[in-house]
């Protein structure tokens, strides 16, 4: 198992296979089906081809963060979920100014040497989006490959998209996004030191910049978190926001993991959002807002009590 970082110059074993083609941030349901349609027209083997970064950054570098998934994580759950390789094909200016046959003949047929791909039903590829999943039908056959499209997936009564993913977890829904990816979204990075505040106020916080990760609605969530090396998902408390109280400052996730004192400085963390509590907020004294913090640990400790 393997992640490549281009299509040109692959070894050999890694040429020929039956590939899933799309962006896949998210690997929600509609994701999984085109890898199950790859995985049966491969007969058990199957590879899967992303772009990175994906075509949005590409194009508007200005947006707010979007990704669900940050490209290692996806990576390791492509792959977890029996892919023998991951392209993470380069979206750079090249890419953009190939037509649909270009990207057909140098990505798929000369690069990756595909028997197959499968795409979903709204796949679009090619300069200014000229492409579509039917043209890929028709340049597969002229190519010698198959392609498989799958149809719409409905998730929940409506289509299964990254984009309801991020309209959930901005609209304070973790719940929802959980419900929609087959698991809690996972908020992961390496611990960083902040100014310690809640260390002060008996709430140590292990505090993560979400990055070029989507942000969630601002507010206080009950959480899971996992510590580097560890196996357990401890539960715990946390906000993301400004800290409009303490003096605003760059969105971060501020994580308390109830019962626990280690020192995780530097090591990477991931953070479940099982359960949206309040919204963020500036409290008239620093005593006001310690009070509303123990009321938050006891909501999310309750929330918490049932196993994941």
């Amino acid at each position: 198992m393997a992640v490549y970082a281009d299509y040109r110059g692959l070894p050999k074993s890694a040429q020929g296979a039956s590939v899933a083609l799309g962006n896949f941030d998210g690997l929600h349901a509609g994701h999984k089906a085109v890898m199950e349609a790859a995985r049966l027209a491969g007969q058990g083997r199957f590879s899967v081809a992303t772009f990175e970064p994906p075509p949005r950054g590409y194009f508007r570098p200005g947006d707010p963060p979007f990704r669900i998934l940050r490209p290692e994580r996806r990576n390791a759950a492509i792959l977890a979920a029996g892919a023998a390789a991951v392209f993470e094909l380069p979206f750079n200016g090249e890419m953009a100014a190939m037509t649909d046959e270009g990207f057909v003949r140098a990505v798929l047929a000369d690069g990756l040497k595909v028997t197959h791909v499968s795409v979903g039903f709204d796949f679009r590829f090619g300069r200014g989006r000229m492409g579509h999943a039917q043209r890929l039908s028709s340049l597969g056959r002229a190519l010698g490959f198959g392609v498989t499209i799958v149809e719409e997936i409905e998730d929940h009564g409506a289509k299964a998209s990254s984009t309801a993913i991020r309209q959930a977890l901005m609209a304070g829904e973790p719940e929802l996004a959980a419900a929609m990816l087959g698991a809690p979204w996972v908020a992961d990075g390496v611990v960083e030191t902040g100014e310690q505040n809640g260390r002060k106020l008996g709430f140590a916080t292990a505090n993560l910049q979400l990055g070029e990760l989507i942000h969630p609605k601002h507010g206080v969530y009950a959480v899971r978190a996992r510590i580097e090396g560890e196996a357990e998902w401890r539960p715990g408390v946390a906000n993301f926001g400004r800290t409009p109280t303490t003096g605003l400052r760059d969105p971060l996730l501020e994580t308390h993991i109830f019962d626990f004192s280690g020192d995780i400085y530097g090591k990477r963390l991931e953070v479940q959002l099982v359960a949206y509590l309040r919204p963020e907020k500036k409290f008239d004294s620093l005593d006001l807002m310690v009070e509303q913090m123990h009321r938050d640990a006891a909501a999310a400790r309750g929330i918490l009590a049932t196993p994941a």
